[in-house]
């Protein structure tokens, strides 16, 4: 269920628009609707509000204006297994020389494209 302070993705016509942050959920007059504070994270931040069923707050498509609408609550990546941190890392040169980079992958150090 999401809550105050998390992080919801908002989707518009099945397509990622944008993400928010949950800054508050209060009851509306009307039962099982309550006015959710959204603090859109884009620049300029923008503050809405929006009325919706708890259901709607927790994923289920609505429409807003006809147009199909879906909040997805965003949880943080896991941290890798410890079977796969106890793997073998590469290690790296701390400059990778772009003129000696063997294999596809080529490297390209900001330092030395500026002095080209």
């Amino acid at each position: 269920m999401a809550q105050e302070n998390d992080i919801v993705l908002i989707y518009y016509e099945d397509q990622p628009a944008g993400f928010a942050r949950i800054e508050a959920i209060t009851a509306d007059y009307k039962k099982d609707w309550y006015h959710v504070k959204l603090l859109l994270l884009q620049v300029p931040l923008q503050v809405i509000t929006w009325i919706l069923k708890n259901d709607y707050i927790n994923g289920a498509e609505f429409t807003m204006g006809g147009k199909r609408m879906r909040l997805e609550l965003v949880v943080c990546p896991k941290e890798p297994d410890e079977e796969k941190e106890k793997e073998p890392k590469l290690e790296t040169s701390p400059e990778p020389n772009p003129e000696t980079s063997t294999g596809s992958t080529k490297v390209i150090s900001f330092a030395n494209a500026k002095k080209r």
